[in-house]
């Protein structure tokens, strides 16, 4: 890749130039306030894939004195051609004077030859003291680009799109907050068309970020396959003496453990969402979610989380057939092939029927205690048999996955996950779903996929997470 390229980020004070540079450098470390002034110097961001820098954002201070500063230029410019000149001769002569200290700052990075990200509020109306701006960056002869980031509700996109198309070369509507990942990639083509230096250092540079894009998917579905292995095979055990299993009833032993057992798959899930938010950059981000504790409603055991995330029993019929069929086919191996078939047979309407037995309710694991040995007695609670629980959790899991990859670095609201009003994963193919049934039927017997059915099973979640996408995609 050739030298990457340098953006600086202008405009006036409290426009969202700030949260500009955080989406494009996918860092929720800048700050963003609502008071003008937040940032008083230059600040450069790189963003940086596998330890290459693809480019770099500078975060600027606003203009503070556009027409006092162009003023200045018309006087000190002799023709049209000494314009860059007369800009850097401006930041030279007044760099240490306080009156100008923003201006200088931001004209820094243009003079040192830095593209320009022009950022506009097209929620106010254009005046006189923009144009002033504009006229100054149009000076540097740097090649430039202008977003319109509405922040407000009223509307004067219209008038900015015409008056910015006489001063830059392109003209982009972008909602930092909001704008999806194919128009962060919109901008670095459309720059990358302004100057030929740029053209394949920035072309390469969206290679890499699409590559990641994928890549911090399928890690995703593995982090999910990962966490839901530990989770429906989790057993919470206890050894207990012959006084203590005289001085504790089965109901008082039984609490023990499932509060315990309980706590676990909470602090286990929580594990996995900072875990995927790690992954995809965010680490300041403040979630609003329906906490795991027993008597609430949107508890993980709750019938509310039930009917949000569960499937219905069609689904575990036809999942559960095709999982128990593979272990079915042990026993044509035994009977070297003579049940014809028989065995896959059985075993398929074996496991169809045992996921739709458990397809109406969230059922918990049941107390059981050992036979005396050595004067011990082991007490288990766990793990879970029920697969719903299972897809309780990937729904949770995949809808967490899905607004953290959707979240821009800009974002500063709570991350509220509400529960679905429908079922996606009815869309899922049938492979994939035996897959997914396969996995969780063996980490309920605690045997965990080997590496093969661990593959399918991480295949199998990232196909979901595209369902359900499409599905999120399909409701707006």
């Amino acid at each position: 890749m050739g030298s990457a390229p340098v953006f600086a980020v202008v405009g006036h004070p409290n426009k969202g130039k700030s949260s500009v540079v955080a989406t494009l450098s996918q860092n929720d470390a800048i700050a963003i306030a609502l008071e003008p002034g937040t940032t008083r110097q230059r600040q450069p961001y790189p963003l940086t894939v596998d330890g290459q820098t693809l480019y770099t954002l500078v975060d600027t201070p606003g203009f503070q004195r556009p027409r006092r500063v162009l003023a200045w230029l018309e006087a000190h410019s002799a023709s049209a051609s000494d314009r860059a000149e007369t800009v850097a001769a401006f930041v030279t002569q007044h760099r240490d004077d306080p009156r100008f200290s923003d201006e200088c700052e931001l004209l820094t990075p243009l003079i040192d030859g830095a593209g320009i990200i022009y950022v506009v509020d097209g929620s106010v109306p254009y005046s006189a003291e923009h144009e002033a701006e504009m006229t100054i960056l149009r000076w540097t002869g740097r090649p430039s680009l202008a977003l319109i980031n509405s922040i407000g509700t009223d509307d004067h996109s219209d008038t900015w799109q015409a008056a910015l198309g006489q001063f830059f070369q392109v003209v982009r509507r972008f909602d930092a907050v909001r704008a999806p990942f194919d128009q962060h990639l919109g901008l670095l083509r459309a720059f990358g068309q302004l100057e030929p230096d740029w053209e394949a250092p920035l072309a390469e540079a969206t290679r890499f970020l699409a590559g990641q894009r994928q890549q911090r998917k399928r890690h995703a579905a593995s982090l999910i396959a990962r966490a839901l292995e530990d989770m429906m095979g989790f057993q919470e055990r206890r050894t207990l003496t012959l006084d203590q299993v005289a001085g504790t009833s089965d109901a008082n032993l039984a609490d023990t453990l499932r509060r315990r057992w309980y706590q676990r798959q909470r602090q286990r899930e929580q594990t996995l969402r900072v875990s995927i938010e790690r992954l995809y950059q965010h680490n300041r981000i403040q979630r609003q979610e329906a906490e795991l504790e027993w008597h609430n409603e949107h508890d993980l055991f709750s019938e509310d989380s039930r009917r949000a995330w569960s499937v219905s029993k069609r689904y575990l019929a036809t999942a559960g057939f095709g999982a128990g069929a593979v272990g079915g086919a042990g026993i044509d191996a035994l009977t070297l092939g003579h049940s014809l078939g028989a065995g896959a047979l059985v075993g398929g309407l074996l496991g169809a029927a045992g996921s739709y037995f458990y397809g109406d309710r969230l059922a918990l694991p049941a107390l059981k205690i050992g036979a005396l040995q050595d004067g011990l007695k082991t007490a288990s609670f766990g793990p879970v048999q029920d697969s719903q629980f299972g897809y309780v959790v990937l729904g949770r899991a995949v809808d967490h996955w899905w607004h953290i990859s959707q979240r821009n670095h800009a974002g500063r609201d709570l991350l509220d996950l509400a529960p679905a009003d429908s079922h996606w994963l009815e869309t899922l193919d049938r492979h994939s779903r035996q897959a997914i049934q396969r996995a969780f039927d063996r980490c309920r017997k605690q045997r965990p996929p080997d590496d093969r059915l661990r593959a399918d099973f991480i295949t199998a979640i990232e196909h979901a997470m595209t369902v359900y996408d499409d599905w999120r995609l399909n409701r707006t």
